[in-house]
């Protein structure tokens, strides 16, 4: 564990010496998963918030006619509702947990992609794009991203929250072998 992340993070180990935080903040998000239900009437989610907050940035390229009558916007129009709020406060949240840890950095190129694909920002920016489209993508078909199935739909012991989580984890494992090689283990070299 690099001094950083102990230093967000303090270790809280018990007598054998396990490493707590894992589980502290597992509880930590069970809370603010039922804070969400009690207050919000609503689980974690992002996908739906971000593909509503898309609809007018969609407008200004297609129209505002075309996207109010588009098959995948009309059933969920922007609107300032919860999950909209909630994408911006994770974003918001973690630009500020960053910036009061200190780790704030402004990186095009992170090094373990310089070091196994070169230094070319626009084959980093193509990669995250792509990568991030197939994500969203599978996350609406799926009908739930990883907060929505994984979290959300996992504490409400959901039967196809835990096939989606169980695949996703899967497939992760496997795109980063075929990313990566043999060459990452574990996040560190």
């Amino acid at each position: 564990m690099s001094a950083t992340s102990d230093s967000i993070a303090p270790r809280t180990a018990s007598a054998r010496g396990i490493d707590l935080r894992p589980y502290l903040f597992g509880a930590g998000i069970g809370v603010v998963s039922w804070a969400a239900f009690a207050i919000a009437h609503e689980p974690l989610g992002i996908t739906t918030a971000l593909s509503r907050a898309a609809a007018p940035v969609a407008s200004l390229f297609f129209g505002s006619d075309v996207v109010s009558q588009n098959p995948y916007w009309s059933p969920m129009p922007f609107a300032w509702d919860y999950g909209v709020l909630f994408l911006f406060g994770v974003v918001g949240g973690a630009l500020a947990s960053s910036l009061a840890a200190g780790t704030f950095r402004f990186e095009l190129v992170p090094r373990f992609w310089r070091e196994r694909f070169g230094g070319s920002p626009l084959k980093r920016v193509l990669g995250a794009f792509f990568g991030g489209a197939a994500m969203m993508f599978g996350a609406r078909m799926a009908g739930g991203c990883t907060s929505g199935h994984g979290i959300s739909g996992t504490l409400q012991l959901a039967l196809s929250s835990w096939v989606f989580l169980i695949s996703i984890f899967a497939s992760g494992l496997i795109a980063s072998r075929l990313v990566f090689g043999t060459a990452w283990k574990g996040g560190r070299r």
